[in-house]
């Protein structure tokens, strides 16, 4: 960040502490030793924008339990990934619901090589823009990608191996964004789109190679979902039939595309015609304090709670109270993904 960048964002975090009761503009909770503030509706922790739209102080209550292992070897494994610069926990739910390690040093979202379900080998983590890396199962980094942007905010992959990653804002001085770059068999120099979005959340793609991305739009106001159809030159907005409140992940689900409302704690399921997504089912994930991002794999989707700071796993599509807890006061979970060594 440059020095005029700099002071005037320290300047704006100053009002808005002064501020906190003030319209539009508020101070957030403090959970388990991170400050966060508003910037509008965009959450900064420790000065940093994330995905999350809140920091819970008061986690609800949670029901864990373990799952008998069904699965044939090798196992799957999950990843919880927390604050950016922190670090990737590594799971290998239903055998257990411990942390069986970790990656140091990542942290954002995930993405892996299946529309939904597990990754084939390997998968994705956006962390920063010279910190998009994929990974061999468990934890060995294989490339590292980049971007001309400062807040790079998620990824998604279609069946041909192109890496689709968002962008929450363009600048350091926390101006700009809402751009998707596309990396063409996720290698290489990516081509860039612009969005109707200010800001770009979360992206994923269907079944057709259909790109669909959320954020806000509107001077950063108001929820929008947005589409790049296959072989298209440019995005489109899509319109909801039922109103969300906060961007979420979005995905294909193997019938519909799914966006999460984080305020809402429900994942909504939709079919798209046209320029219109038509509401189909709503999965509630009971208890969760904020699922920032979520992946669904087979017959589960795992939630990054940044509200209760653990990883919890519901059933899919049935939604309702976690059946199982991954880890236990992580610092800030804002993204999951899971994938397998077949």
């Amino acid at each position: 960040m440059n020095a005029i960048g700099l002071a005037k964002y320290a300047g704006a975090l100053a009002a808005l502490a002064l501020c906190s009761a003030c319209g539009g503009l508020a101070v957030a909770p403090t959970n388990a030793g991170f400050s966060g503030t508003y910037v509008g509706r965009t959450l900064f922790v420790n000065g940093r924008p994330v995905t999350a739209a809140r920091l819970s102080s008061s986690p609800l209550p949670r029901y864990a339990a373990i799952l008998p292992d069904f699965h044939r070897k090798p196992r799957p494994h999950e990843y919880i990934i927390n604050d950016y610069g922190t670090y990737a926990g590594i799971f290998n739910y239903p055998k257990s619901d411990n942390q069986i390690g970790q990656i140091n040093g990542a942290g954002g979202q995930g993405c892996t090589n299946v529309l939904y379900g597990y990754g084939k080998k390997t998968f994705w983590n956006v962390g920063g823009p010279t910190q998009i890396t994929e990974y061999r199962v468990p934890e060995k980094p294989l490339r590292t990608l980049s971007v001309n942007y400062h807040f790079p905010s998620s990824c998604a992959m279609n069946t041909s191996g192109d890496l689709a990653v968002g962008i929450l804002y363009a600048t350091s001085s926390y101006t700009g964004g809402g751009e998707v770059v596309i990396f063409k068999n996720a290698t290489g120099t990516p081509k860039v789109y612009k969005t109707p979005l200010d800001q770009e959340f979360f992206d994923g793609y269907d079944a057709q190679g259909n790109l669909f991305a959320d954020g806000f739009t509107g001077n950063r106001s108001g929820f929008a979902l947005v589409e790049l159809p296959k072989g298209g030159k440019k995005f489109i907005t899509i319109s909801t039939s039922n109103a969300v409140g906060f961007p979420g992940s979005v995905q294909w689900d193997g019938k519909y595309l799914t966006v999460v409302d984080q305020n809402a704690a429900a994942m909504y399921q939709y079919t798209v015609s046209g320029t219109k997504a038509t509401l189909k089912g709503t999965v509630s994930l009971t208890g969760s304090g904020d699922c920032a991002q979520t992946w669904i794999a087979t017959g589960v989707v795992y939630c990054a709670d940044a509200g209760n700071n653990d990883g919890g796993v519901y059933k899919y599509p049935a939604g309702g109270s976690a059946i199982a807890v991954l880890g236990s006061g992580l610092p800030l979970p804002l993204g999951t993904t899971a994938a397998d060594k077949n």
